[in-house]
C-alpha cells in the first residue's frame, strides 16, 4: 500500500500513548510550563532518537574492539528501534509504524558491515555499506514527509539525516584511526544533532495535527529549557556510564571519555551561569567535580585495586554525599521550586544506576549491564522536566510567550541582574552547545596496571 494511502485511513490520536507521554495536559495553560503534550512529545523524540545516536557509536566501536558487552549493546540498539514503533503507532497507526520499523530499525544492520569493512580494511564492502545509507536516507526522508504532509519536507528531512549518518561514521573512523579527542568531539556534536532532528520532527507533527497537541507548541521557551537540560543531562550519563567501564578495562580512550565529560560540564556550569550567574555556576561546578565526578574516578582506582574500604568511600560520595549537597543546591537555587527532598531522592536513583550499572559489567552480568543503562539513560529525561519545570516557575515572566527571553532577575544565587547578564548566553548553550569560559584540567587519573 502506498505511504499516502497508509495516512490517510490511519490516524491514531497521539494522546493515546500515556504510557510516553506521561504528563500531557489538557488546555494550554496562561502560565508558562515545559509539560505541554507538544513538549512531551519534543522529550519522548528526544530521548528515543539520542539514545538511538550513543548506542549505535557503542554497539560500532565495541563490536570493533571485541568487547565482551559487544552483542549485548547491539540487541539493545535493535530494542531502542523497535521502541520508537509505540510512538509512531500512536500518532499516523499501526501499518505507518510497521513500515517505519522496517525502514529505521533495517538500517541498524549497516553497522555490523562497516565494522567487518573496517576490521578487513575492505574497501568495497565499505562503498556497499555507504551506498546502503544513501538508500536509507532517500527512503526515510521520503516517509517523513509524506507522514507528516509535507510539515517536515523530504529535502529538509534527507540533510538532518545525512549529517547524522556522517557524524555516526566520523567517529566510527576517527575511533578506529586512535583519534579519540576527535572522535569524542564528533561524538558530543552527533549527540547534540539528534536534538535538532527531534524538535524538527515534533513540531512537523505539532504543526500538522494542532488538535491533537491541544495548539500547544514543541519550541516555545520552557520546551527549549526542558530539552537542552535534557540534551546535557543524558550525555552526562552516557560518557560517565562509558567512562566507569573504560577506565575498569584500562582502554586506551579512557583519558579522552574524561576529557569528553569535563566538556560537559562546562556546558552545564554555562548554562547555570546563564540562569543563576557566575556565584550560582561557581558553586555548582565545585559540588558536581569534587562529590561526583572525582568520586567516579576514584571508584574506579579502588575498583581495580579491589580496596573494599576505598571503594565504599566513593560509593558513599556518590550515593550520599553528592545527592545531599547537590539537592540541597537545586533546591536553594530554584527558592524550593524543585525541593530538596525530591531533588536529592533523583540525585540518589540517578546514582544508584551508574554505580548498578558498572557493578553488573565488572561481575560479567553484561545483559543487566545493559539493560540499567538504558533505564539510567531514559531516567535523565525527567531532569528537564523537574528543573527545567522549577526553573520556569520560579521565573515564570521570563519564560512566557513564544519568544526567546530576555534578562534574568537577581536570585538568592547571585543571579543575572547582578551581573547584567540574560539569558541569551543559554540560547547559544542550547543552539550549539559550545564551550564556555576556561576549560576545565582534564582528569588524567592514571590507572595502574
Amino acid at each position: 500500500m502506498k505511504l499516502s494511502k497508509v495516512f490517510k485511513k490511519l490516524m491514531v490520536p497521539a494522546l493515546g500513548l500515556t504510557l510516553l507521554f506521561p504528563t500531557v495536559a489538557g488546555a494550554a495553560n496562561a502560565e508558562p510550563t515545559v509539560n505541554t503534550p507538544a513538549a512531551d512529545l519534543r522529550a519522548t523524540l528526544d530521548q528515543l532518537l539520542s539514545e538511538h545516536f550513543v548506542l549505535a557509536i557503542t554497539s560500532m566501536t565495541k563490536s570493533y574492539d571485541g568487547a565482551k558487552d559487544a552483542e549485548e549493546v547491539t540487541e539493545a540498539l535493535d530494542q531502542n528501534a523497535a521502541d520508537m514503533t509505540p510512538a509512531i503507532a500512536s500518532v499516523y497507526g499501526e501499518e505507518a509504524a510497521e513500515q517505519f520499523e522496517d525502514i529505521f530499525r533495517g538500517h541498524n544492520d549497516y553497522s555490523t558491515d562497516f565494522v567487518q569493512a573496517a576490521k578487513e580494511d575492505n574497501e568495497e564492502l565499505r562503498k556497499e555499506a555507504e551506498m546502503e545509507v544513501d538508500e536509507f536516507v532517500d527512503e526515510f526522508s521520503t516517509f517523513l514527509d509524506t507522514a507528516t504532509e509535507g510539515n517536515l519536507p523530504k529535502e529538509a528531512a534527507a540533510e538532518a539525516l545525512e549529517v547524522h549518518e556522517d557524524q555516526v561514521l566520523t567517529t566510527f573512523d576517527e575511533y578506529t584511526e586512535g583519534d579519540y579527542e576527535q572522535a569524542y568531539t564528533t561524538f558530543r556534536e552527533g549527540h547534540k544533532h539528534m536534538f535538532a532532528i527531534s524538535k524538527a520532527l515534533s513540531n512537523a507533527i505539532v504543526m500538522q495535527m494542532p488538535d491533537k497537541f491541544d495548539n500547544t507548541k514543541a519550541d516555545t521557551p520552557a520546551a527549549e529549557l526542558r530539552s537542552t537540560l535534557n540534551s546535557l543531562a543524558s550525555e552526562h550519563f552516557a560518557l560517565s556510564s562509558l567512562g566507569l567501564e573504560k577506565g575498569y578495562d584500562q582502554s586506551e580512550d579512557y583519558d579522552f571519555v574524561n576529557w569528553a565529560e569535563d566538556r560537559n560540564t562546562a556546558d552545564f556550569k554555562a548554562a547555570m551561569s546563564s540562569i543563576y550567574g557566575n556565584e550560582g555556576a561557581a558553586q555548582f561546578e565545585k559540588i558536581w567535580q569534587e562529590d561526583h565526578i572525582a568520586a567516579q574516578a576514584d571508584l574506579v582506582v579502588a575498583s581495580l585495586s579491589e580496596e573494599e574500604e576505598s571503594m565504599k568511600m566513593a560509593k558513599e560520595r556518590l550515593l550520599e554525599t553528592f545527592p545531599k549537597n547537590f539537592g540541597a543546591f537545586l533546591g536553594t537555587a530554584t527558592e524550593e521550586n524543585l525541593p530538596t527532598d525530591a531533588a536529592t531522592e533523583a540525585l540518589i536513583t540517578h546514582e544508584k544506576q551508574v554505580v548498578g550499572s558498572f557493578e553488573s559489567y565488572m561481575s560479567g552480568d553484561y545483559k543487566a549491564s545493559t539493560d540499567q543503562f538504558r533505564e539510567g539513560y531514559a531516567f535523565m529525561f525527567g531532569v528537564g522536566e523537574s528543573l527545567g519545570g522549577a526553573i520556569v516557575k520560579q521565573m515564570p515572566d521570563k519564560f512566557a510567550g513564544e519568544s526567546m527571553p530576555g534578562g534574568m532577575p537577581k536570585t538568592g544565587m547571585g543571579g543575572a541582574s547582578e551581573q547584567s547578564s540574560d539569558l541569551t548566553a543559554l540560547w547559544i548553550t542550547i543552539g550549539s552547545l559550545a564551550v564556555a569560559g576556561s576549560a576545565l584540567a582534564i582528569r588524567r587519573k592514571v590507572v595502574n596496571q
